[in-house]
């Protein structure tokens, strides 16, 4: 662990020194009396602010700092991809000798002028999109429907509490929730983000999670952000929020379908003694004869369910958030996003992009949604 964390510190570290050497390059044409030193001394405070999180700060020092450091490694994604991409055109220039070489002092100004640029158009455009919450609906139908009519079920996850704005946006989204008029609200996870101390103000949430009216309940299941110090306390605030939490445990709705909730499997700080269990043992409990639909935080978990299973609902891979990291998550899992079906014999699996941002408060090429799902 140690060595991997010291190789990420290093490709941090390095990376940092292209992005700012090359901004550097251009800011010294526009400023020909910048100081270095106070300009590395500028630079180094904001690459560094992502850290102080992890320091014993006092709470509002480390918010501040976390909202400059959140914010920072957006821009650094983006001023590392364009400096790559700019870096090759003007190599290719030369080479080509459309660029003379060295390289004129006004086609590295200009270079950097409009990484900037676009690194700010993408971070304002991401910034916005971040505030929208679209609503996307799916239609399920059984292999063999059990319903006389059909059950609406809303899904949702990764709210991220007190290192998101989903504590601040909660109004928008119980309202979106309650539009859709569900029968059943199912929470797939990351509802936390690993200490429920980092929430603002806890009361008012619960009294808004309190008002999501439905049919038969909501239900929730752990994700990997859902452990902790703070766990006993996560949990009676989901108590407290009328939420009933499935622990490898199920729920039969009126008869009609068996819902399952699974923890996760890697919880970061713990679920306390709690750990996740075979799925064979969690449906040694469950009667046979209903659908089966099961909410289960992350899809890397999509080869554990055979043909005995109706629906999966999982969360997680926020779709990546932004481009290219969505890119990304696509070739970590066979489903990163929306529906997927395997085979005709294989349940069906919805995956959402999740109804908040985590780490990084933007989105680009995905959107924050609530799932509305009709099973028929």
């Amino acid at each position: 662990m140690l060595i991997g964390a010291a190789a990420m510190l290093t490709a941090y570290g390095g990376a940092n020194y292209y992005i700012a050497r090359s901004l550097y390059q251009g800011a010294v044409l526009a400023f020909p009396n910048l100081n270095a030193k106070v300009y590395a001394c500028i630079y180094a405070f904001i690459a560094l602010s992502l850290f102080v999180r992890f320091l014993p700060v006092p709470f509002g020092v480390k918010s501040f700092m976390n909202w400059i450091g959140t914010h920072w490694m957006g821009i650094f994604v983006f001023l590392l991809l364009l400096f790559l991409i700019a870096d090759i055109l003007i190599l290719l220039g030369r080479v080509t000798t459309i660029i003379p070489g060295p390289v004129p002092p006004g086609v590295r100004f200009w270079s950097v002028l409009i990484v900037i640029l676009l690194t700010t158009a993408l971070m304002f455009y991401g910034k916005y999109n971040a505030t929208q919450i679209r609503t996307v609906s799916y239609d399920i139908q059984l292999k063999e429907s059990a319903f006389a009519y059909e059950i609406k079920v809303v899904l949702i996850a990764d709210l991220h509490f007190g290192y998101s704005t989903a504590e601040k946006d909660l109004p928008r989204i119980v309202q979106g929730i309650n539009e859709l008029e569900p029968d059943i609200v199912c929470i797939a996870g990351d509802i936390f983000n690993d200490d429920i101390n980092l929430m603002r103000n806890p009361d008012a949430a619960i009294d808004l999670l309190r008002s999501i009216k439905t049919t038969y309940g909501v239900y929730a299941c752990l994700g990997n952000h859902d452990g902790g110090k703070t766990f006993p306390e996560m949990q009676r605030f989901l108590q407290r929020s009328n939420i009933i939490l499935l622990n490898d445990e199920h729920v039969t709705i009126d008869n009609r379908l068996n819902l399952i909730g699974r923890l996760d499997s890697s919880p970061i700080g713990g679920f306390g003694s709690l750990e996740r269990i075979d799925i064979s043992d969690v449906m040694a409990s469950i009667s046979q004869g209903l659908p089966n639909v099961v909410m289960d935080h992350s899809p890397s978990h999509l080869e554990e369910y055979g043909n005995e299973f109706d629906l999966l609902l999982f969360g997680h891979t926020h779709r990546g958030q932004f481009f290219p990291m969505n890119l990304i998550t696509k070739i970590m899992f066979a489903a990163d996003h929306g529906y997927y079906q395997k085979d005709a014999d294989s349940p069906h699996a919805i995956v959402t992009s999740g109804v908040s941002t985590w780490g990084i408060p933007i989105r680009i090429g995905t959107n924050n949604e609530i799932v509305c799902i009709t099973i028929r």
